[in-house]
């Protein structure tokens, strides 16, 4: 009883005064921290990116400043991060696109598996198959059966651009359900939204916490999601793999990674800051409103999950004969 009175009292000091328990290491950081997000204001990474910024600058004491540098799907702000001093003050808030990027194109001034040390992954975070209200489709099938009808001019939407994840995504589902899709970039998931809406796209799959409160607004009609599993956020919404598509599967998952030589002292005492931060109850619910699930892994388990996503989008980029002009 005692014991269990013990851990009660460390998750409550956790939660509710981060910054007396979790900031006692004086030598980081010294100064405010850049946080790199390579996608424009107001996609879902940057949506969760700034929550995770608040929490930081909380139990840090120094600002965690975001810094969005979109473009090129997201090589710019990678790049930014891959020349910065390896001290920890820059650091990445990366995503899936990361693991697509060495395939997709010709030349990268950075490798993503020598020139970044992984953090953590913070969440796993899935794509949301979206229609507007006002159009014919009803079902992933309906959407299957008008490609196929009308092949290249059934358009889809990316928020990151060419070469991001909600492109591939996109290409993947393309590829699975054996359909010529026309892919239409943008520069962030709002921006496609709005198109979507405005009826100069059929569908769009981009991330849940960008178009949750548009389906919520009754704006938008969602059709299927990404995940092998139905998320609680729609429980009614079948999964892409239960509605048309076996298989089907796309985890666009968010995570922090510094410039290689980082200390290992910084990057473990980052990866524990923030695993406390996101498996706390506070910010698993807020992640979970915003359609993210939580994860908060080591550095190691983070290394290994990157590279083996960059083996898994090095096939589709093949198989689906994409490469950047």
């Amino acid at each position: 009883m005692k014991n269990r009175f013990k851990a009660a009292a460390g998750v409550a000091l956790a939660v509710g005064a981060p910054t007396a328990a979790w900031a006692q290491d004086a030598a980081f950081p010294v100064r405010p921290v850049r946080m790199v997000i390579h996608i424009g204001p107001g996609s879902s990474m940057d949506i969760i990116g700034r929550v995770l910024a608040q929490r930081l600058t909380e139990i840090w004491g120094q600002q965690v400043v975001v810094d969005n540098r979109a473009g090129a799907g997201g090589s710019i702000g990678m790049d930014a991060v891959a020349k910065a001093p390896p001290d920890g003050h820059t650091i990445l808030f990366g995503a899936a696109s990361m693991a697509i990027a060495p395939s997709f194109y010709k030349k990268l001034p950075f490798d993503v598996l020598r020139d970044f040390e992984p953090i953590t992954q913070i969440t796993s975070r899935y794509n949301l198959l979206v229609v507007p209200v006002s159009s014919s489709l009803n079902s992933v099938k309906d959407v299957i059966a008008m490609a196929k009808a009308k092949p290249g001019l059934v358009s889809y939407g990316s928020g990151g651009g060419t070469g991001s994840s909600d492109h591939l995504a996109g290409e993947y589902f393309g590829l699975m359900a054996g359909l010529q899709l026309l892919h239409v970039p943008y520069k962030s998931g709002p921006q496609a939204m709005t198109d979507l809406i405005g009826g100069q796209l059929t569908i769009y799959m981009g991330g849940v916490p960008v178009s949750l409160p548009m389906v919520k607004s009754g704006k938008l009609r969602p059709l299927g999601v990404s995940s092998l599993k139905r998320i609680a956020q729609l429980p009614d919404v079948p999964t892409i793999a239960e509605a048309g598509v076996p298989n089907f599967e796309v985890n666009v998952w968010y995570g922090l990674l510094a410039p290689r030589a980082t200390p290992p002292k910084i990057v473990a005492k980052i990866s524990a800051d923030v695993a406390r931060i996101v498996k706390s109850p506070e910010t698993r619910e807020r992640f979970a409103g915003l359609g993210a699930e939580a994860e908060g892994t080591t550095p190691e388990a983070f290394r290994n999950y990157f590279r083996g996503d960059v083996e898994k989008w090095a096939k589709v980029v093949k198989a689906a004969k994409l490469s950047a002009e």
